[in-house]
């Protein structure tokens, strides 16, 4: 199949989409958040921090590589969906880039997480990625992605990232495997504009 740009929405080649800045975070609802605590923080490399005291359920917010997880403990357990055991690429996921996906890799294997491996071929580059379930069974992919070029089927407005305002410091605990980072944003990050789009590989 051919990736065209056929049928995308005029307003929004126009760049008159919504103004977002970045992804800020994703929520899990999860059977048991000790379980799921244990897994985004030790295999992950996710650290704890601090969530609003006003909330009336349990859960817990963890943040890394610039995006948030907040772990949401299901009311009742036993009434969610049942767990998906198969791992299937085409399933909903969320993808983490890394420096290394034979270090992720034998992680893995150490851990006795089962995973499946694929790879995909595009004009001579390739991209590998690796595909495993977190304790609730949604789907985890780890990648070298960034070896594609970002190219636009329509014309795109600058995109905005964001850069820390105030120097890091180091995070305690955790091993950060995934990407090797261990540099923690001590605030709050400010926005700035990529240029004639520098962040895309164009």
């Amino acid at each position: 199949m051919v990736n065209t740009a056929a049928g995308v929405n005029k307003a929004a080649a126009q760049g008159g989409g919504l103004r977002l800045a970045s992804l800020n975070h994703i929520s899990v609802v999860c059977r048991s958040l000790e379980s799921s605590l244990a897994f985004y923080c030790d295999v992950l490399g996710f650290f704890p921090i601090r969530r609003p005291g006003s909330f009336d359920f349990d859960g817990a917010w963890l943040f890394n590589f610039g995006i948030g997880v907040h772990l949401l403990q299901a009311e009742d357990p036993e009434g969610m969906p049942p767990m998906k055991t198969e791992i299937d690429p085409k399933d909903n996921h969320i993808s983490f880039t890394c420096e290394s996906l034979e270090v992720v890799q034998r992680r893995l294997k150490e851990m006795g997480i089962q995973y499946v491996q694929r790879r995909v071929e595009e004009g001579g580059i390739h991209v590998d990625q690796l595909f495993f379930h977190d304790p609730d069974g949604f789907m985890i992919e780890v990648c070298t992605c960034d070896n594609l070029p970002v190219i636009p089927l329509v014309p795109a407005p600058p995109c905005k990232r964001a850069v820390p305002d105030l120097a890091p410091v180091k995070a305690s605990g955790g091993s950060g495997w995934v990407g090797e980072a261990v540099d923690v944003p001590t605030a709050s990050c400010a926005m700035m504009a990529c240029p004639e789009q520098a962040c895309m590989k164009v």
